[in-house]
């Protein structure tokens, strides 16, 4: 058996912790000294792209081969842009359907993850798309497994051409569930049928993709243990028979599908038992005691047996072999604004009569997001876009409304005889939602309706825009589509 200290480097080689704040503190400089290999950064962590490559900088002086991560998956999700993301999300690439600018959106993507330092997006979300699930939504190219499978492969592609490291998510998929693993471990059906799901992971196995993300669910057919905890789901079926040999992430094991039954250290062991290389300590547990104790719950198991040496350093070879690999370089030849341009393609409309040429007022839906988006402006909320429209039509007025105050005589009031619109996100998954728009409708049918999350269920009359995203450029699109003004005519061709 190796000595302890060498017991002690792997185990931190394989943990992927976080840190608060936008400098990195002590405990964390000390760590990464001693051999910390993979860290997440998180909002908090970033306040520009500047900043954010100062940062990035900083910490490869303690670790020069450093894996440094973030969830950079447009649309809902973004941390590197907090005002809203320059690029549409999945559920857009599907809608359009041209690969090759999915892979533009990618490579783009990339390149200002590789500007910045980052090494690691946790992305593209290769999940098949369901309507009875709260978790993926838009972050999802859509239903059908073959179209899901030649996007998620362009978009590895792009991602990667900047040597910047794609991570499939979630495995083997949370298309076939419903639940939120943060809160509870989703469980497939008893009959779910695996092969439509992992049509999409094998596509990004064969397109190179240098990690996957396991997810916190059951799959009844092989066991009671979730995949991230299963040796027969990451050893058995991702990597002998998906024939997969990168990196195995999991996702972040202080969710309560973890931690309620198993606790975080015995967790943590049992994932790296069953085959994950990397254990992702996600955005709950910023701080040095969580490392500490990993590490010592991961070596501890090793000298007791109950988590082999060989396991573990093979663990730790994978997690090296990536940030090596991982030296991002960013493309100066990489149109950045290529998001604005397919959020505008696949913008869907439906009885849209004139521009508007006075200013309206703009009601906002406010609601729970998706877990990792709570806080982050969406739709024409984004600051951006609210400044575009409001630049078109000074004098523009703005309502948010919740389902737990009164709303139906405030917004007509606010609204006067103005131009009326109601913003909203998944009306179909909102039962509050979808009875207050009603009744908007009845008295205001000449409003127009903004779907900013997945058209599913929207009225068949009146005004109707869909833009499949929340995104600052769905957004932005939304605005040229209401005033038929263009935001390259106001604002020239810079970035949005």
């Amino acid at each position: 058996m190796a000595d302890l200290r060498d017991l002690n480097n792997r185990a931190l080689t394989v943990l992927q912790p976080c840190f608060d704040g936008t400098t990195p503190p002590d405990w964390l400089r000390a760590m990464l000294d001693d051999g910390l290999s993979a860290i997440t950064l998180y909002r908090r962590n970033i306040s520009s792209e500047e900043q954010l490559a100062a940062l990035t900088s900083e910490l490869r002086r303690h670790q020069p081969e450093l894996i440094i991560a973030v969830d950079e998956e447009g649309g809902d999700i973004t941390r590197v842009e907090g005002q809203g993301s320059s690029f549409p999300g999945n559920a857009v690439l599907g809608a359009i359907d041209d690969v090759a600018l999915t892979e533009s959106v990618g490579e783009a993507i990339g390149s200002m993850l590789a500007r910045c330092g980052v090494n690691l997006d946790l992305a593209p979300v290769v999940d098949l798309y369901n309507p009875t699930s709260s978790v993926i939504g838009t972050r999802s190219f859509g239903m059908d497994p073959d179209l899901v499978a030649r996007h998620t492969a362009s978009y590895v592609k792009g991602i990667q051409a900047s040597c910047v490291a794609a991570c499939a998510k979630h495995f083997p998929g949370h298309g076939q569930t419903a639940e939120d693993s943060h809160f509870t471990a989703p469980r497939a059906a008893e009959d779910a049928k695996l092969p439509p799901h992992l049509v999409s992971f094998q596509a990004a196995i064969s397109a190179g993709v240098k990690a996957i993300m396991s997810a916190h669910l059951v799959l009844p057919r092989y066991g009671e243990l979730p995949a991230t905890l299963n040796r027969l789901v990451l050893d058995g079926l991702l990597r002998k028979d998906l024939r997969f040999d990168g990196v195995v992430i999991t996702d972040g094991m202080e969710m309560e599908s973890i931690v309620k039954p198993f606790g975080l250290e015995k967790g943590t062991v049992m994932a790296l038992a069953a085959g994950a290389d990397l254990i992702c300590v996600g955005g709950g547990l910023p701080n040095k005691d969580t490392v500490v104790t990993l590490r010592a719950a991961l070596v501890d198991a090793v000298v007791r047996g109950r988590l082999s040496e060989e396991r573990l350093h093979d663990a730790a070879r994978r997690v090296r072999a990536l940030a090596t690999w991982a030296h991002p370089v960013a493309a100066s030849d990489v149109d950045l604004r290529v998001g604005l341009v397919a959020a505008r393609l696949a913008i869907t409309r439906q009885g849209i009569g004139s521009p508007l040429d006075q200013p309206p007022h703009v009601v906002e839906f406010s609601q729970d997001t998706i877990h990792g988006g709570r806080g982050m402006p969406w739709g024409l909320g984004c600051p951006a876009a609210k400044a575009f429209l409001d630049r078109l039509l000074p004098g523009t007025t703005w309502h948010s409304v919740r389902h737990d105050e009164p709303y139906l005589h405030d917004v007509l009031a606010a609204a006067e005889a103005r131009p009326l619109i109601l913003s909203v996100r998944n009306l179909h998954r909102h039962e509050w939602m979808r009875r207050m728009v009603r009744d908007i409708l009845t008295t205001r049918p000449d409003a127009v309706l903004i779907e900013a999350g997945m058209p599913i269920g929207l009225p068949d009359t009146g005004a109707v825009i869909a833009a499949h995203s929340g995104s600052l450029a769905s957004a932005i699109a939304v605005v040229e589509v209401l005033t038929e003004r263009s935001w390259d005519d106001v604002h020239g061709h810079q970035a949005q």
